[in-house]
Formats: structure tokens, sequence, C-alpha cells
């Protein structure tokens, strides 16, 4: 286990992100600092970007780097399976739930959650994330107890969500 994770933080060591420009100048002071904060993160950019490799560069340069950084693909799940694999579930909650199982942000306590994609989130897998966000807990599927996490949330998407949350459609949808 400590081999793979020094191979990892390998991987992640910010010599291996090649660039020159003054852009990617700019990205790796973004990491360094970000490396250096707890706070959560949001990497926008477009498909094939780098942005999970951002994302691994900022855990395991950062003082979580012991701990484990788990990865999730936002978009790969439908909302009820995504719901499942990011929160948990107890014995019988659902067809199949044999047994209690965590989730990847209990997976992740201590260390890092990558949400890939969040853009592709339903509102209504918004509305869970914002109570982690803001309450760092999250209840099991079929669960009504409460449990704390200690997070840290790197997301990463290809959208532009500041545009998405400003439309015109959907300012129409807010105020109307």
């Amino acid at each position: 286990m400590e081999e793979a994770r020094r191979k990892l933080q390998n991987t992640y060591r910010l010599g291996n992100i090649i660039g020159k420009s003054t852009a990617m100048q700019n990205v790796f002071d973004a990491i360094r600092a970000a490396s250096n904060s707890q706070a959560n993160i949001l990497i926008q950019g477009e498909s094939g970007t780098g942005k999970e490799l951002v994302a691994g560069a900022i855990h395991y340069n950062s003082v979580n780097a012991e701990n484990p950084m788990v990865t999730v693909n936002c978009s790969a799940l439908s909302e009820t399976l995504l719901e499942s694999e990011l929160f948990g579930h107890v014995k019988g909650a659902f067809t199949g739930a044999h047994r209690d199982r965590k989730g990847r942000f209990e997976e992740a306590d201590g260390g890092t959650i990558f949400l890939d994609e969040i853009g592709e989130l339903t509102p209504y897998m918004q509305v869970k994330l914002l109570r982690v966000l803001q309450e760092r807990e999250i209840e099991r599927v079929g669960d009504s107890r409460k449990i704390k996490i200690d997070i840290r949330i790197i997301a990463a998407t290809h959208k532009d969500l500041l545009n998405l949350v400003f439309s015109p459609l959907c300012v129409k949808r807010f105020f109307v």
C-alpha cells in the first residue's frame, strides 16, 4: 500500500505536468496555492485538458497526500446509482441492498473526493451535495442517521457553470 501511495505521489507531482507558457505557469501557481489550502476547488476546462491530473496534483501535493483520494465520474451513473455510490446505503434500503455499504464520501474521509463531470448532476443530487458542502455530513440511502465527514472536495466540469446559472432562461425561471 505504501508503494502504491509513493507511485501515485510521483505520478501527480507537478514536474509531470508539462508546459512552459504563461498560461501553464498560472496553472502551476494555482495548483500550488490550492495545495496549500483546504478550500474546496472547482476545475473548469474543455474535455481532455487534464482536469483529473490537476486534481491529483492538488491532492498529492497537499497535507492530505497520505490520506485517500477517491474519484467519482458523476456522468457515468444514473441518479439513483450515483446517490448510493456517493452516500452509501443501509441493508434493505432498496432491492439488492443485502448489507450496509459505505459510500465514496465516507471512503474519502480525511482525504479528498474528486467529483468529475459535476455539471451533469441533477437538481436533486445538487441539493444533496449542497448539504455535504455546508454541513460536512451525509446520510446513507435508507438511513436517517447523519454521519460527519472530514473531506476536501475537488470538482471538475467541461461546462461553463457560471454562464449556465445566469443564462436568460434560468434567470427567467428564477424570477418569474
